[in-house]
């Protein structure tokens, strides 16, 4: 699995946002996409099940505070854009969840980033936290079956901007650790 210092891969993959019209081949490499912004990236397993959408919203309902530190928030599955698009129409929350989803439909990125899980065949929980300059900065990865706290992905997002040591449960405002001289 890609880790904390590895290099995201530059890689075009399938993209599909809103609700206004089919997929038409619309792609993103987020290699070259967002130049100068931080992208949190997150996987989840399949659509149309039932912890995803949870974590989706949960994502959604905070995205103006990663716009706020310069960050673009961006999902993924395995799934292809035309179900993408279907799950979104099914749902008005998830329809709201206007930011890019990846279809990695060949998991041809799940696979590159080491986050397919062997037995199921789509990729795992992950989420990926990529600086600027395209460096992987944190990486969070949870079982098939748990679903993650974005307002933490937000935390470590903000202690990571610091560029300072933040202790535990360090909180945007909080102090950072000052070493004695």
């Amino acid at each position: 699995m890609l880790t904390i210092g590895d290099q995201f891969p530059s890689m075009t993959i399938p993209v599909q946002q809103g609700v206004a019209a089919l997929p038409a081949g619309e792609t993103l490499d987020l290699t070259i996409a967002y130049p100068g912004k931080w992208k949190v990236l997150f996987y989840w397993p399949k659509d149309f099940t039932f912890v995803c959408p949870t974590e989706i919203v949960g994502y959604s309902d905070i995205r103006g505070d990663f716009e706020d530190r310069d960050a673009v928030l961006i999902g993924a599955s395995t799934d292809t854009a035309h179900v993408h698009l279907a799950w979104r129409k099914s749902d008005a929350d998830l329809a709201a969840a206007d930011f890019p989803w990846l279809a990695d439909n060949g998991a041809k990125l799940a696979d590159a980033l080491g986050i397919v899980d062997k037995n199921e065949h789509v990729a795992f929980r992950a989420t990926f936290i990529i600086d600027p300059d395209n460096v992987i900065q944190a990486v969070q990865v949870n079982g098939l079956n748990v679903g993650r706290n974005p307002a933490e992905t937000l935390r470590v997002l903000d202690a990571l901007q610091t560029d300072e040591l933040c202790p535990c449960n360090w909180n945007k405002g909080d102090d950072v650790l000052q070493l004695a001289a």
